[in-house]
């Protein structure tokens, strides 16, 4: 802890009771003591002490507005545009983003693109500047929205036309977090095709436009993740370290499941891939293999209600591919297994980011258990799912 605060802390014997206090259950760290315990762990403070918080969407579309969703559309139709129906449009353009991590990638790409076409509509119709450049961003988060399911789905030339757009849309409004998610998705496309220089080129470009957005903080993590995979151990802490500091001065997001909030917790999943990475080639018992697998399963953890439904189905199959890599390096090929079959099980895919960490846990097994009866059924399973993505 005292490598990473900025102040003098009290001495050996003081800050000692403090811990043993705060492990019992005694006391609890205070503000001044969360952050320095975050960043000895490499992670945010609200990822620990995470900030409640919940919304309805519908009824705020009613409160908001006085309208739900077929009022909105019979006024739109009906060439009235005045405030109620942009905070309405507003509305509903947050809850699809926020629809992201649960609805199936077709009937969200049906949604989306249909309120894509009703908002675009209204720039033929006579607004006022204000509600001009208001729809024009609106226009632009929807179409970035639609890209990464159009990505999800290996749609990739739609993906890059709906990326471009939304890029093009955040220029003509001048909103400047839209076009630095529009460098964000070039980068995550570029991550998984395995073009790693290309991803570092779309962060820088992203950060440079909106340094101080969340998607800054995507696009440290994206840097991140493409320095792992190249294998510069220190850029990847250089860049971790810049988004995790970069998040930390921000406020907790008061809707978790929106796909351009940046949660704490996410960032926890950018290290976990970061780390998974690092310790390839490393003993099973490295402290980067460590880390990953703890992370890994703190993310499950968070990703999962106290029913069992999963909250974030997409990033826990990545932490069960993070593990099952573990287990293989630990040379317990039946679980290794067990964790990447898991992963491919979920109905909410993000199939191009799935299968790429998919293929490291296959390389894994195909290198060291090629000739197991479950490998050889593992293997062949993710054979199939790359030739129907095709």
């Amino acid at each position: 802890m005292r490598a990473h605060a900025d102040r003098q802390l009290p001495g050996k014997a003081s800050m000692l009771r403090r811990v043993h206090a705060w492990e019992s259950g005694e006391s609890c760290p205070d503000d001044d003591y969360r952050p320095v315990i975050a960043k000895t762990f490499g992670t945010v403070t609200a990822a620990i002490w995470p900030v409640a918080g919940s919304r309805d969407s519908d009824a705020e579309l009613v409160t908001g507005t006085g309208m739900d969703t077929l009022e909105i559309v019979t006024r739109l139709r009906a060439s009235s545009v005045d405030p109620a129906v942009i905070e309405g449009l507003r509305i509903t353009v947050d809850r699809l983003c926020s629809e992201y991590p649960h609805m199936p990638a077709d009937q969200l790409l049906v949604e989306g693109r249909a309120w894509l076409r009703r908002i675009t509509t209204l720039l033929d119709r006579h607004l006022t500047l204000a509600q001009h450049q208001e729809i024009l961003s609106l226009a632009g988060w929807l179409a970035a929205l639609v890209g990464c399911v159009e990505y999800d789905s290996t749609n990739r030339p739609a993906a890059e036309a709906t990326r471009q757009a939304a890029l093009s849309l955040g220029e003509e409004s001048g909103d400047a977090e839209v076009m630095a998610w529009a460098h964000e998705m070039r980068a995550w496309f570029a991550l998984t095709r395995g073009d790693y220089r290309g991803v570092i080129a779309a962060a820088e470009a992203g950060s440079a436009i909106a340094p101080n957005s969340r998607a800054a903080v995507q696009l440290h993590a994206q840097k991140a993740k493409a320095w792992a995979r190249i294998g510069d151990r220190r850029q990847v802490e250089v860049a971790l370290d810049q988004g995790r500091t970069l998040l930390e001065r921000m406020p907790y997001p008061d809707n978790l499941d929106h796909h351009f909030a940046v949660d704490p917790a996410k960032w926890d999943f950018y290290s976990m891939d970061c780390y998974r990475l690092l310790g390839n080639g490393q003993p099973a018992s490295a402290a980067e293999n460590k880390l990953a697998e703890t992370y890994a399963q703190g993310v499950i953890r968070v990703g999962t209600d106290a029913g069992g439904v999963e909250r974030s189905p997409m990033r826990n199959a990545e932490a069960r591919l993070t593990l099952g890599l573990i287990a293989a390096r630990e040379g317990d090929v039946e679980r290794a297994v067990d964790f990447g079959e898991r992963a491919l099980q979920g109905e909410r895919k993000s199939l191009p980011s799935l299968l790429m960490v998919s293929r490291e846990l296959g390389t894994t097994i195909k290198e060291q258990y090629e000739t197991e009866p479950s490998a050889v059924e593992y293997l062949d399973h993710l054979r199939q799912l790359q030739a129907a993505t095709r």
